[in-house]
């Protein structure tokens, strides 16, 4: 069983910072991508950031050169630093892995969400 632990949401004010963090666990063998999705009320989830294993990150254009995502490999990690937040970044976060279990066919996982709200 492959388990996603998000942390680092929170509340902030607009312009400020926030860090984003999770880690994959469980007997998961190979990763092929990790990244951030976020979900906000009424709305449809939208792709943040995204790290190919061994590849460059791709970000929304509404995050670019605001957002930074970056992976720690030994620790099957996935972060996302957040700076110059506005109000229309609240959403809930979720940390997205694509990969696979020994002798099991490459899947999605997901995190459990993380809310992150910034205040105008």
């Amino acid at each position: 069983q492959v388990q996603l632990v998000e942390s680092g949401g929170g509340l902030v004010q607009a312009g400020g910072s926030l860090r984003l963090s999770c880690a994959a666990s469980g007997n998961i063998v190979s990763i092929n991508a990790m990244g951030w999705y976020r979900q906000a009320p009424g709305k449809q989830r939208e792709l943040v950031a995204v790290i190919p294993t061994g590849g460059s990150a791709n970000y929304a254009d509404s995050v670019k050169g605001r957002f930074t995502i970056f992976r720690d490999n030994a620790k099957n990690t996935v972060y996302l630093q957040m700076d110059s937040l506005k109000p229309e970044d609240s959403a809930v976060y979720y940390c997205y892995v694509r990969g696979s279990r020994a002798w099991m066919p490459t899947n999605n996982y997901w995190g459990q969400g993380t809310q992150v709200t910034v205040s105008s």
